[in-house]
């Protein structure tokens, strides 16, 4: 059986599975999912991107009924998902499919945070950040607001 820790969260073959199988997730892990492949995507996860997201699962009233204990492992299973063949692509699927179209602007702004959060942010990032507008089809002039947003909420001298 297929197995390993993150942070005391298993991630066994049946998770792999349930990822790839085309099940849904949630619509908490696919908030989270977005920042993690924001965060992810130049293979350097900041100190800075992690308190971000911990920090926004902590006090959004969007995770209010999300189990924290949970992050690592779902953390860990977007990036078990990320390591198969396919794997952005499967991963960008199941966050369109499993966010109700009134969360896909937040879940853009959450990724958004994630990246402004960066003092520096790569070309990775902003890929990544192109590509979840156009997987969950965010309007080119919402996108450019939310982006503004976030830059002015994590601004620094």
């Amino acid at each position: 059986m297929y197995s390993r820790c993150y942070c005391c969260a298993r991630i066994l073959a049946s998770d792999l599975w349930h990822l790839t199988s085309g099940t849904m997730i949630s619509h908490h892990a696919a908030l989270i999912y977005t920042m993690v492949l924001c965060s992810a995507s130049d293979r350097n996860m900041t100190d800075a991107e992690l308190e971000t997201i911990g920090d926004t699962i902590s006090h959004l009233p969007i995770f209010k009924d999300y189990d924290r204990k949970l992050l690592p492992q779902t953390a860990s299973a977007c990036a078990e998902l990320l390591d198969l063949e396919d794997g952005l692509d499967k991963a960008l699927e199941m966050i369109r499919k499993a966010l109700p179209e009134k969360l896909r602007e937040t879940a853009y702004a959450l990724a958004c945070d994630v990246v402004a959060s960066d003092p520096r942010p790569s070309q990775e990032e902003l890929r990544m950040l192109e590509l979840i507008r156009h997987g969950l089809e965010i309007d080119r002039l919402a996108a450019a607001g939310i982006e503004r947003g976030a830059r002015a909420h994590y601004m620094r001298m």
